[in-house]
């Protein structure tokens, strides 16, 4: 089985069984990224470009170390030193790097859609990794591989997603994802970053935190992104912490042996205490190794659909 779309634009448009494919295949692929040689040929004579119009550190460094282990040309666009600077489309940033021989695109913007428009023109398969509030569908794709390497399977999970759910593209293909993968979402949040209609994707919104991870076999807290927030929606990170943050006190209802997840970075304190970040339970280290197999796992795919 391969992927049915020469893009990866989205969990919304991606069924059950793709991801299945895209989770069994990182399966295969986190053995090559904790070996003593990351290096394979899966991807010889392949180029990846990461075209990032938004600051990342995690998600950009993933696609470029996967490109790199599976022995593809990885190269990193710097969009402030561009052309894109100098006032360049995206569709014509696309076509020239499509001109350029480049196979696979992997794009984070912060506009909503900006990789559905840049699939449409280009010839290369475009990844999206991370658009505006929309979705970030290979952080879910890791979160879910997470899960499903801990508990064997992601069916019957209860999840429950805490924080800044309105600003979040994280939960947003969580949300898809894992209703679609037949687990259970719970959210919670401030009632200013809880966006109105967020049931109708399946989850299941709380009014209290101890309600909302009561019983979970996963708790993911969000990162507060204080750069999309244009104006006060809580009052201060003191007081989101006291109400709204993780701590070993508020978790207690979750199930015993239940697992402390989150996308990154942390902001320590405020979404979640050290305590947690730092146990046992934790899994937000092995998050970012996920990250890269999966990863590696979506550009093997993509690449082979092209070949086939």
């Amino acid at each position: 089985m391969n992927l049915q779309a020469k893009d990866v634009l989205g969990l919304e448009q991606m069924s059950p069984d793709e991801i299945n494919l895209i989770l069994d295949t990182a399966s295969d692929m986190k053995k090559i990224v904790t070996s003593k040689m990351k290096k394979v040929n899966y991807l010889q004579g392949k180029t990846v470009i990461t075209l990032f119009y938004e600051n990342s550190t995690r998600t950009r460094v993933s696609f470029e170390l996967a490109a790199k282990y599976m022995g593809a040309q990885a190269v990193n666009v710097s969009v402030s030193t561009s052309s894109v600077a100098k006032g360049e489309t995206l569709i014509d940033t696309g076509i020239t790097l499509d001109s350029m021989g480049t196979d696979i695109i992997v794009i984070r913007h912060n506009q909503s859609g900006a990789p559905h428009l840049l699939a449409k023109n280009v010839q290369a398969s475009v990844i999206n990794a991370g658009d505006g509030m929309h979705e970030h569908p290979t952080q879910a794709l890791l979160d879910m591989y997470t899960m499903k390497e801990t508990f064997g399977g992601i069916k019957g999970l209860k999840v429950a997603v805490i924080g800044d759910i309105y600003h979040s593209r994280v939960a947003r293909s969580n949300i898809i994802g894992l209703t679609k993968m037949g687990a259970e979402v719970h959210l919670y949040a401030p009632s200013t970053l809880m966006p109105t209609g967020i049931e109708s994707l399946g989850a299941k919104a709380y009014p209290t935190i101890l309600e909302a991870v009561e019983d979970c076999d996963v708790v993911m807290g969000l990162r507060v992104q204080l750069e999309r927030q244009k104006k006060a929606l809580f009052p201060s990170s003191c007081e989101y912490s006291r109400f709204f943050g993780m701590n070993a006190e508020n978790m207690k209802g979750a199930k015993k042996g239940a697992l402390w997840m989150h996308p990154g970075p942390v902001n320590r304190g405020i979404e979640m205490t050290s305590e947690l970040i730092d146990s046992d339970r934790s899994a937000i280290s092995r998050q970012v190794t996920n990250g890269v197999a999966v990863r590696m796992a979506l550009l093997y795919l993509l690449s082979g659909r092209k070949e086939a």
